[in-house]
């Protein structure tokens, strides 16, 4: 077997992509076995392979991509915990503690040591949105994560390949869909058994003993990638402040400074509103995903990315802060503020970058529809209805209509939701004038109607922001248009606490447009004709936004 290697660009390029067939084979596993339409239908997990130092060397392309370097950090955090000695073929080691995971308790982490010939050669890891984690529901209204649902410090699941019957059976008492959770958590089981299969396939085939060299060899390329394009971008301070609904009066405030400096970066989010009594508080964990994704989405991206790709790059939050809280904040509806990362980042390289960013999306914060309760079989359901708003315009085409960024978890196929639980959607359709004027506009958003068919009262959590302050739109751009939530009769649910839905009731869900890109004058007559031919805008909207009337473009 090989063990010092000096990797050709050939096959170093084919080696990854074989590294990265291995975790996306893994993360289809997880898909398809998955009981929860959390991950099944919405996409909301990740997989990630790494080496024995704990570095990723390959994130699947199948899950969300807002996760990314999360599990090293998470890894490192439970060796800490449970001494590497300890760690045997087969284990599978869980937790949810979001300070050490994904930001709030529904998101459970399993990392597994992967052995080949009895040597340790590695770790792999996946995160997994669970359908529910007892509490008060997925909710933005708790003030403790005490209130969030039960929090599983670093544990193994399976002892060398056994059930550890204590924990299944604590979290099946806690959960009110135990079938599901147990069902998504061995999901991750199979997952991982496929990627510990997988990569003895590619050792053996590649005559590699262990994986040391190909991830210095892989981490090392992506690292002078990021490097390269940071470099690309003039030396300097960029900031940029962006202001959000936060909970009933107390708006929050994201401040935001970007530096570069030759080829590095560094995210400062100092000035940003102290951590709140509300669950919308973004573990450093989360603000450090939700920071670098969107870089590597606007500066690199082509290359694969792993470990190497953030070494350039540095994301720091006051202690205290509202994207860096001290326990036990209330953090399960994090997305709130920490989906808003991406504009801030975006309005700050705009400056000096406009060509390689988007506009605000209306994603961003997600909206997000929780329902629980009894269905008309006498069984308890649990299910979130994720949707999307519009996708920001960009220096180069309009913004994409209801697409999810900067996460890629979208509502899935609308029949299971309607089987999973006592709902029917009556409507799902584009919200004509919506997306933000410009020179390019924005993705429209949706609107969602939604009636409850059980046989009693159901319990809804609802998490929205960009009510109050729309997305907003770049180098003269405008807003897209913002989110609004009603019942059928009228009466406005609290668009961040639990209430309860009557049978008969109808909930209307309107997701937010995105921001427009560039000067709204500039937009060519025949793309504002195409708007009108396609529905996107109306008569009067093309007036409104773009100050011109039908006449004017018939007569071209």
């Amino acid at each position: 077997m090989k063990a010092n290697v000096d990797f050709d660009p050939i096959e170093l390029e084919i080696f990854w992509n074989r590294l990265l067939s291995v975790v996306d084979e893994a993360a289809v596993a997880l898909l398809r076995t998955a009981f929860s339409t959390v991950v099944r239908e919405s996409n909301d997990f990740t997989v990630v392979l790494m080496d024995a130092e704990g570095a990723s060397i390959a994130d699947t392309n199948v899950g969300t991509p807002s996760f990314v370097g999360i599990l090293p950090r998470t890894l490192r955090q439970c060796l800490a915990r449970i001494p590497i000695e300890d760690w045997q073929d087969g284990d599978c080691i869980v937790t949810n503690d979001p300070w050490m995971t994904a930001g709030h308790l529904l998101d459970l982490a399993m990392l597994a040591p992967i052995f080949h010939h009895g040597r340790l050669v590695g770790f792999s890891g996946s995160i997994a949105h669970l359908p529910d984690i007892g509490g008060a529901l997925f909710s933005a209204d708790c003030r403790e994560v005490f209130e969030e649902g039960i929090r599983i410090p670093p544990t193994k699941f399976l002892r060398q390949g056994q059930e550890n019957r204590d924990l299944a059976y604590l979290i099946r008492a806690n959960v009110r869909v135990p079938e599901q959770v147990l069902g998504d958590v061995y999901a991750q089981v199979a997952a991982h058994a496929v990627c510990a299969r997988k990569l003895g396939e590619f050792l053996e085939a590649s005559g590699l003993r262990d994986l040391t060299a190909i991830s210095a060899a892989l981490q090392d390329r992506a690292d002078r990638a990021m490097r390269s394009a940071i470099e690309a971008v003039p030396d300097g301070t960029y900031r940029a402040v962006l202001t959000a609904d936060g909970y009933d009066n107390e708006e929050t405030r994201i401040a935001c400074a970007v530096t570069v400096a030759g080829s590095q970066l560094h995210v400062d989010y100092a000035g940003s509103s102290k951590q709140i009594g509300r669950g919308l508080n973004s573990v450093m964990n989360f603000t450090y995903a939700l920071s670098v994704y969107p870089l590597k989405c606007a500066l690199d991206p082509t290359t694969p990315r792993n470990e190497g790709s953030y070494r350039s790059i540095r994301v720091t939050a006051p202690e205290g802060s509202i994207l860096n809280p001290v326990y036990p904040a209330a953090c399960n509806a994090r997305q709130l503020t920490a989906h808003l990362l991406a504009g801030a980042i975006y309005k700050c390289l705009a400056q000096v970058i406009p060509d390689k960013v988007v506009a605000e999306s209306g994603t961003a914060p997600t909206l997000r529809s929780v329902y629980s309760g009894i269905d008309r079989f006498g069984n308890r359901f649990s299910q979130v209805l994720f949707g999307s708003g519009g996708m920001g315009a960009s220096a180069h085409s309009d913004g994409h209509s209801c697409t999810p960024f900067p996460t890629n978890t979208g509502s899935g196929s609308i029949e299971a939701f309607e089987a999973a639980a006592p709902l029917i959607v009556w409507r799902k359709e584009l919200i004509a004038d919506s997306g933000g004027a410009g020179q390019y506009r924005g993705g429209l958003g949706q609107e969602i109607e939604v009636e409850v068919v059980s046989a009693g009262d159901i319990q809804l959590s609802l998490m929205a922001d960009r009510q109050k302050h729309a997305p907003e739109g770049l180098m003269g751009g405008r807003n897209g248009a913002p989110v609004a939530i009603r019942l059928r009769d009228g009466s406005q649910p609290h668009p961040k606490s639990r209430s309860l839905l009557a049978p008969g009731q109808r909930l209307i869900l309107r997701y937010a447009g995105a921001g427009g890109f560039g000067d709204p004058k500039k937009r060519t007559r025949a793309d504002m004709l195409l708007d009108l031919e396609e529905g996107y805008v109306t008569v009067e909207g093309l007036q409104h936004h773009y100050g011109v009337r039908l006449e004017e473009i018939a007569g071209e």
